[in-house]
């Protein structure tokens, strides 16, 4: 008999969200503690991507939340799926909250935070945030995507 751990379910969590299978990750993430095996930061992020590829920005805030509950560690991954997630619904103020709690967490912040964050404001036409940022972005010397 083969149990299934930690690692198969990420792994396939992972490859349901590439197939943009959201429903699906989700359910293997309430069925890892049914079945008594440990969760990680890697499969909040897992489940936090997959919600974010399906536009479910409300399900991945809640999953960023059970991370900081757990007291898991909130990583570059972890902050740049939510913060997608919120940007592609139009959640600006959302998205700016945890760009600066990302910031205040001195957790490193890449092109897709930026560009995430970018998005969230041009969706919400905030122009004067996007600019905010793109100065930012300039300053800390981040590369940006040309």
């Amino acid at each position: 008999k083969v149990d299934a751990n930690m690692i198969s379910f990420n792994a396939t969590m992972s490859a349901c969200e590439k197939r943009g299978r959201w429903q699906k990750a989700l359910q293997l993430f309430v069925m890892m503690p049914k079945g008594r095996v440990d969760v990680d930061t890697i499969t909040f992020n897992a489940a936090i991507s997959a919600c974010e590829r399906g536009g479910e920005w409300k399900h991945a805030l809640h999953l960023f939340g059970g991370m900081a509950c757990r007291k898991l560690e909130l990583d570059t991954i972890s902050f740049n799926a939510t913060i997608s997630a919120c940007g592609k619904n139009s959640e600006c103020e959302k998205a700016l909250e945890l760009f600066d709690e990302m910031v205040k967490n001195k957790v490193e912040s890449t092109t897709i935070t930026f560009n995430s964050a970018i998005s969230a404001c041009e969706k919400a036409g905030k122009w004067e945030s996007s600019l905010h940022l793109m100065n930012s972005m300039v300053w800390k010397k981040v590369e940006s995507n040309t």
